[in-house]
């Protein structure tokens, strides 16, 4: 065997190894979204298409054998149609996606200038500030929602300062509102609008900026024609982590919002586990997911355009 053969029988032993390895690499995801992903959603998908019962579950099953061996399939598309009909649902998707909407404006109207401060700020102080963003973390999430129960009812911290400086003679309500849903909401998620900001701006050239002042550019205009739009994908990515999960928000809706709050979240639970309506609680999680997929695909072409655009 000649030198060339052995360098070309090596090289083919590394190719093969490095294509397992990726292949390994991919695997670990890929089955992960298949287990719990895939599969329970394709199981919500299958209840879906059937008819509530009184019985263990509480749905007929798709398919039946009959006593000739022939395999019956039954889909109830009365489901997706009884959405339509009752606007109740219709309400509750505008509501939810309404609420996630304007819940990630007010996060990016806040995040992005305590972002764009911590990237340009000094190495000790940036890891300070990281820290107190990921702080909240450390504690449970319904212990910080319940906290904010006691910041805002008329008893609470906000109002007793109003009062003892004599700015309001009487409680202002903000517990059962819309305002309690935004406030709780922006809080909780504000990090991950956070996040991916700074980790955006963080890698941003100086040197661009310097060269925007050499060329006589004011800083705004420097802001507005290098900073922000470079900030782009980093806009994307935060917007998407706040607004696809509060769509489907149950938990502060329900503690923080009153009875006229409606999202899709409370009328999923209710059709689970008080109608014990599992067909149409199916086909409302189906439809969200859905709905969720669009936006999805909208904010991803953005951010491959940026990408695109900036490279």
């Amino acid at each position: 065997m000649n030198a060339t053969t052995l360098i070309a029988n090596v090289m083919r032993l590394l190719n093969r190894s490095g294509f397992r390895a990726r292949s390994l690499v991919i695997a670990v995801p890929f089955w992960w979204l298949f287990v719990f992903f895939l599969i329970p959603f394709a199981v919500v998908a299958k209840i879906s298409f059937s008819e509530a019962i009184i019985a263990r579950p509480p749905y007929s099953p798709l398919y039946t054998w009959t006593e000739d061996g022939v395999l019956q399939l039954k889909l109830f598309f009365s489901n997706y149609a009884y959405l339509l009909d009752d606007t109740l649902y219709v309400s509750a998707y505008w509501s939810s996606i309404k609420v996630a909407f304007f819940s990630t404006v007010i996060a990016l109207l806040i995040a992005y200038p305590m972002a764009y401060y911590i990237a340009r700020t000094t190495e000790r102080r940036r890891n300070v500030l990281l820290m107190l963003i990921i702080l909240p973390f450390w504690t449970s999430f319904l212990l910080r929602v319940y906290a904010w129960i006691g910041i805002l009812k008329t008893n609470g911290i906000i109002n007793n300062i109003l009062m003892s400086v004599g700015i309001t003679s009487e409680p202002i309500i903000m517990m059962q509102t819309n305002f309690a849903v935004y406030v709780g909401i922006v809080y909780t998620y504000l990090p991950f609008m956070i996040l991916p900001l700074f980790t955006n701006l963080v890698k941003l050239d100086p040197s661009l900026l310097e060269a925007s002042a050499d060329l006589g550019a004011r800083p705004m205009t420097t802001f507005f024609k290098i900073t922000l739009p470079l900030s782009v994908p980093g806009i994307i990515a935060g917007s998407m982590l706040v607004f696809i999960p509060v769509i489907g928000e149950f938990v502060i809706p329900a503690l923080l919002g009153g009875p006229d709050t409606l999202m899709i979240g409370k009328v999923l639970w209710n059709e689970f586990f008080s109608n014990r309506d599992w067909p149409v609680a199916s086909a409302v999680a189906v439809v969200m997911l859905v709905l969720l997929v669009i936006p999805i695909m909208l904010l991803r072409n953005a951010q491959n355009a940026s990408a695109g655009a900036a490279s």
